[in-house]
């Protein structure tokens, strides 16, 4: 009786927590330690930007135009005199947030059109359809013609791309949901009396999160390099804020005198998108199960 309590205990003890899980991820898959590292410090940079910015974003400074980098701008300062790492860091801020927030709309929105699609037949001949009639534009020129409809604003271009990247997630989760139900759990599960959203919540669902997971690191590199772009065409966010894409644009006309106001901005986004790519891959690597101890 002792030695069973006592494997019972060691069984409960042996459980792995979350930080067991997340050391084993970056040691397995060590391109996820890297793309969480530099993404953090983006992140905490970001987070940061009020205590770490020198200047005033929006601060004009016209004596001190188009300075290279030196101590007092260590990233140089654009045609107004605006410091350009205020602006990138304020930058970060935005471009983060909308990126952020693009993933959680349409993860929830291809969430629901997946599970409706996946499970009921009639649903999915018309839901399918039409992600694949909004699939069938390129991501760009959808959103372009979004925003010129709805105008320039954070959230206009937060409702154009989550629109955009909608289909992937439902997609996904539609495929996932029609391959684990018709798996023997699932069944099981519908024998004994189970409830169809019990079923769809406690087995459909929870086993269908990790594709939707790594789909949403993508979907975030994806958000922030659209938000960057609309912004560079002068279709996204108004240009008196501070965004990547807008500070790019704003620098091209002045590349071979200052190309510090677009070299600066355009290696934070690069940056960005590369450690979200990093995390993208390392997750799906390791939650695949054919290639989890290759």
């Amino acid at each position: 009786m002792a030695g069973e309590m006592v494997t019972a205990r060691a069984g409960r003890g042996a459980r792995p927590n979350i930080g067991s899980l997340l050391w084993r991820m970056v040691v397995r898959r060590r391109v996820i330690g890297v793309g969480v590292v530099v993404l953090g410090v983006i992140a905490v940079a970001a987070i940061l930007a009020p205590v770490l910015s020198p200047y005033d974003p929006s601060a004009l400074n016209v004596p001190d135009r188009l300075l290279g980098p030196a101590r007092g701008h260590p990233f140089g300062t654009d045609e107004f005199g605006r410091d350009i790492l205020s602006r990138t860091l304020y930058g970060a801020r935005l471009s983060l947030t909308v990126g952020l927030v693009v993933t959680a709309v349409a993860t929830a929105a291809g969430i629901v059109v997946g599970l409706v699609a996946g499970t009921n037949p009639r649903a999915d001949r018309i839901l399918m359809r039409v992600m694949d009639g909004v699939m069938a534009f390129p991501d760009i020129l959808l959103a372009i013609a979004l925003m010129a409809s709805l105008g320039p604003s954070a959230r206009n271009v937060v409702l154009a791309l989550s629109f955009v990247y909608t289909p992937r997630v439902a997609r996904v989760v539609r495929g996932a949901v029609l391959v684990i139900a018709s798996q023997e759990y699932v069944e099981a599960a519908r024998a004994v009396g189970a409830r169809g959203v019990r079923i769809l919540a406690r087995h459909i669902l929870v086993n269908s999160a990790s594709p939707v997971i790594v789909q949403a690191t993508f979907i975030t590199a994806y958000a922030m390099l659209g938000e960057a772009a609309l912004s560079f065409l002068g279709v996204g966010i108004p240009p008196q804020i501070a965004t990547w894409g807008g500070i790019i644009s704003q620098g091209q006309v002045y590349l071979r005198q200052a190309p510090w106001i677009s070299i600066f901005p355009g290696a934070a986004i690069v940056l960005s998108v590369l450690s979200l790519n990093l995390l993208g891959d390392g997750l799906r690597d390791f939650l695949d199960p054919r290639l989890r101890y290759s």
